[in-house]
Formats: structure tokens, sequence, C-alpha cells
């Protein structure tokens, strides 16, 4: 038996890195996964039991109605919503002065409003059925400040805020609302780009108290105890995992 059987899990951004991780997490506590992504969902999909893959841009307000209803459809009621989608490694390192406002609001579309969007949807399904679990994923990046990356770090900052705020609003209908923010992590996104490697690589693992690469599997733990009944009085909260380097 394990902790999530017969709960229903949607990962947005889980074709693949930190979101595929925690899908197997989830997984292998039980979960019937759905996957949703861009690209490669139904390919991930494939990996789980009984899994389900859904193409779907997260930040697109009709595109994640016709995500959820699908999964109702096929799964029934989603019991844990795990938000990771989101932009990073793409994206380059530069003075703020820099930014084009058009990259800026594309980051906060991505990395904020998809999580608007998604909870707005999911939440009155985990309503009607007594309750839910939702996790966003975060970054250790606005607890440290970090230059260069102005629009990735305010909206990573932003999630912890929507974290706490939704936690409030939702709670008295057994809704849980958690986070995760992990640190420079050696996912498949990361790696696909050797410049921001040569930049961040080095330096993050110095920063650390446990000086070692992390990796997607490491972000897995956190987000299944907030997914399970071992946490069913804690929410609002926000789990820095990067290896001691920040302490939160």
């Amino acid at each position: 038996m394990g902790q999530l059987d017969g709960k229903v899990a949607l990962v947005t951004g889980a074709a693949q890195g930190i979101g595929n991780a925690i899908a197997q997490g989830l997984a292998a506590e039980g979960a019937r996964i759905v996957v949703a992504d861009l690209n490669g969902a139904e390919a991930a999909a494939e990996a789980f039991h009984d899994g389900v893959g859904i193409t779907a841009d997260v930040a697109d307000e009709a595109a994640v109605r016709s995500l959820v209803d699908e999964v109702a459809e096929r799964c029934g009621p989603i019991d844990v919503l795990v938000n990771n989608a989101g932009l990073y490694a793409s994206l380059a390192m530069r003075p703020f002065t820099e930014i084009p406002l058009d990259e800026w609001r594309q980051v906060m579309d991505v990395n904020v409003a998809s999580m608007f969007l998604m909870c707005r949807a999911v939440v009155p399904v985990m309503r009607a059925n007594g309750g839910g679990r939702i996790v966003n994923i975060s970054s250790g990046t606005p607890f440290r400040g970090v230059p260069f990356l102005l629009h990735y770090v305010t909206s990573k900052g932003a999630i912890v805020a929507l974290t706490r705020a939704l936690a409030k609003e939702v709670g008295k209908d057994g809704v849980l609302v958690n986070c995760v923010a992990p640190g420079f992590t050696m996912s498949a996104g990361v790696e696909a780009h050797p410049e921001v490697i040569e930049k961040l690589r080095d330096v993050s693992v110095a920063a650390r108290t446990l000086q070692r690469d992390q990796v997607p599997e490491d972000v897995v733990g956190a987000v299944v105890y907030f997914a399970s009944a071992g946490s069913a009085f804690v929410t609002g909260q926000t789990i820095v995992i990067d290896g001691g380097q920040t302490f939160h």
C-alpha cells in the first residue's frame, strides 16, 4: 500500500526534469499520474501505470479549462496538483535594464499566471471532493536575491506569496497549499544549456553545506510529503531544498 493509493495527481511540466521525477515519486506511492506539458506529455505518461498524458499550455486560460475537464472525464477528481511548469534555463542572464518587457511578461505568464489559472480551475474540483493538495514549485533564488535574472527571481518570489495567500483562502475547504523551492538543479532543461552550467554549477555547489550537484530526485521527497497524510496539518509553507545553501 502506497501513501497515495487511489489518488489522481496532475503534474505540470512533467515530461522531463524535476516534474518527471516528481511524477515518478508520486506514482511510486500509488498515485495515478497525469502528465501535462507542451511537448512529450503522451510519451512521458507511458512510463506510468494507467498514466495519462495531455498536451497543454498551462499559461493559456482556455487550455487550462480544457485540461482540467479532460482529466475529470478520463480520471475523475484531481486529488493532487503539482504546479511545476516554468521558464528558467532558456533565459539569458543579464542586467535588469536589458530585460525586454515582452520577456518579463512571458516569464510572469508561464511561471506565475499558469499557477493562478491551474489553481483557479482545480480548487473547485477539490472543494467538491472534500479537499486536496496543491504543491507549487518555486526556487531558492528569491531567498538569496540572485542577480541578473530579475524577472525569474521575481516570479519565483511571487509563487511563495501566492502559496501563502491561497492557503489562507482555501484552508476551510480542506485544500492544503504548500511550496517547494529547489536550488540550482542538474535537470534535463539545464543540461541542454551548457552556458548556464558554466556560469552557475560550480558556484552553486561551493555555496552549499552539502557540496554536490543537486538532481531532480532531491526534490521528490518534499513533494510526496506535502501530497500525503503526513502533512495533514501543514499549509502555506515553503521548504527550500538546496543542500543547505539557504537556511529558511
